[in-house]
C-alpha cells in the first residue's frame, strides 16, 4: 500500500506575509512539518506549491533523503479564492494517482508529529476507515449566538475531571484512500477514523500574536525532551563560532575569514578523548573547508539552511542520541539544535535569542578563544561519566 503526504503552499499570505518561508524558531516555517512526514512512515512527501524559491531550498535542503520531491501548483489553485480540494485534485492528477493512501499535512500546524502521521495511516489500513482527521478534545464550555449553552449545563456545572468536554477538529492532518478522495472530491469521507492530539495544536497562525505564541511553545516542547548524557559528539556552527562573525570581500567574493590558533588546539585535546567534531554551517565556502581540513574535521556539512532536520537525520542514521551531542551557534538558524540537544552552548557575543536558550553562554566571545572554553567545559563535564 502506498502512502503519500501532500503538503500545499501558497506563495501569497494576508494574514502573516511570507508566512509559510518566514522562520519559525530559526527554520522556515513549513520545515517543522515536512522534517515529521520525512521520518514517518509515508513512503513519499511532496511540496506541492507556486513559491518556486521554496521548490529551489527544497531541492537543496532535503537531497540526503528519497522521500521528498517538489511539484509545481498552478496560479489558479493558489489564489485567495481557491480551496484546499482543488489544489489536491489537482496534485493527485500531476502524479497520475499513483498512491493508495493521500495525505494532506497543513504547514500552518507546526504541533504535528511522525507519530500523529503514522496513527492517521494506521487508522485507515488497520480499522477499515476511508479516512481519518485530526481533533482536540477541549473542555471549553461551548455557547451559541442565542445565549445557549451547548455542551453543559449551566445548573449542573461539571468539574474539568468530570467533563468530557467536544473533539475539534484542528487542521493539522488528513488522510484519506484514494478511492474514497476520488469518488468524494474531498479531503474526508465515508467512514473517519479519529486521531486525537494535544490541545496547543489547536493554535491557528494568523497574527503576530499567534506567531509568538506557536514559536513559545514549540520551543519549550523541544526544551521538555531534552536529555543529559555523557557528550560523545560536538557539533559547531563557523560564522559567529569558529570566527567573529565578520568577513573580508574582494570583487571576486568571499576573502578571508579569522580564525583562532586556541580554538584548534581546544579541538585537538577533545578528540584525543574520543569525541567527534562535525561542522554544520549555512556558508558555502572553500575557506571553511580548507581549515576543516586543516583541523582534520572530516564530517563538515557546508550550505545547510535546515540544520535541524539535517542534525535529526545523521543521528538516526549513525545511532547517536541527541542527549550525547552539544551543540555551539550563535544565530537564530541554529536555535531549533540549541534546543533539542543534551548540551548547548553560545559564545558571549552570540545573539540574545541564542544566550537566552542556550544552556550555557561563555565568557569568551566567537573567534576569541570561544570553541578552546566550550572544549575545556565538556571535558571537566564528561570526567562525571
Amino acid at each position: 500500500m502506498k502512502k503519500i503526504g501532500c503538503i500545499p503552499l501558497r506563495k501569497g499570505s494576508k494574514s502573516i506575509i511570507g508566512k509559510n518561508k518566514r522562520k519559525m524558531v530559526g527554520r522556515p516555517l513549513f520545515a517543522w512539518v515536512l522534517k515529521e512526514a520525512i521520518f514517518s512512515n509515508l513512503d513519499e512527501v511532496f511540496i506541492f506549491t507556486d513559491d518556486v524559491d521554496i521548490i529551489a531550498f527544497v531541492e537543496a535542503q532535503y537531497n540526503w533523503t528519497q522521500k521528498v520531491k517538489a511539484v509545481l501548483r498552478n496560479e489558479q489553485n493558489a489564489n485567495d479564492t481557491a480551496s484546499t480540494e482543488s489544489a489536491l485534485l489537482e496534485f493527485s492528477e500531476k502524479i497520475n494517482q499513483d498512491y493508495d493512501v493521500l495525505c494532506l499535512l497543513q504547514a500552518t500546524s507546526p504541533f504535528t508529529t511522525s507519530e500523529t502521521i503514522n496513527k492517521s495511516l494506521e487508522t485507515i489500513q488497520n480499522n477499515s476507515y476511508d479516512a481519518s482527521v485530526t481533533v482536540v478534545n477541549t473542555h471549553r464550555f461551548i455557547w451559541n449566538k442565542e445565549g445557549n449553552a451547548i455542551n453543559y449545563d449551566i445548573f449542573n456545572r461539571p468539574r474539568r475531571q468530570d467533563f468530557e468536554g467536544l473533539l475539534i477538529e484542528n487542521g493539522a492532518v488528513y488522510a484519506t484512500t484514494k478511492k474514497a478522495f476520488l469518488a468524494s472530491k474531498n479531503r474526508v469521507s465515508g467512514n473517519i477514523g479519529l486521531v486525537k492530539m494535544p490541545e496547543e495544536s489547536l493554535y491557528e497562525i494568523d497574527t503576530e500574536t499567534d506567531w509568538q505564541i506557536v514559536e513559545a511553545l514549540l520551543i519549550s516542547r523541544l526544551k521538555k525532551q531534552k536529555e543529559i548524557n555523557k557528550i560523545t559528539h560536538l557539533i559547531l556552527d563557523v560564522d559567529g563560532v569558529f570566527t567573529d562573525g565578520s568577513i573580508t570581500y574582494t570583487k571576486d567574493g568571499e576573502h578571508t575569514k579569522s580564525f583562532d590558533m586556541r580554538d584548534g588546539m581546544g579541538l585537538e585535546i577533545i578528540r584525543e578523548f574520543g569525541m567527534e567534531v562535525w561542522v554544520m554551517t549555512s556558508e558555502q565556502s572553500e575557506l571553511v573547508a580548507q581549515r576543516m581540513k586543516k583541523l582534520k574535521i572530516n564530517n563538515v556539512f557546508l550550505g545547510v539552511k535546515d540544520k535541524y532536520a539535517l542534525l535529526q537525520h545523521i543521528a538516526i542514521e549513525k545511532n547517536i542520541k541527541l542527549s550525547n551531542m552539544a551543540y555551539m551557534g550563535d544565530d537564530v538558524n541554529d536555535l531549533a539544535n540549541i534546543c533539542s540537544v543534551g548540551w548547548s552552548i553560545a559564545p558571549n557575543n552570540a545573539t540574545n535569542i541564542i544566550k537566552q536558550h542556550a544552556d550555557i553562554v561563555l565568557s569568551n566571545s566567537s573567534g576569541s578563544g570561544a570553541i578552546r572554553e566550550a572544549c575545556g567545559f565538556i571535558s571537566n563535564y564528561n570526567k562525571r561519566f
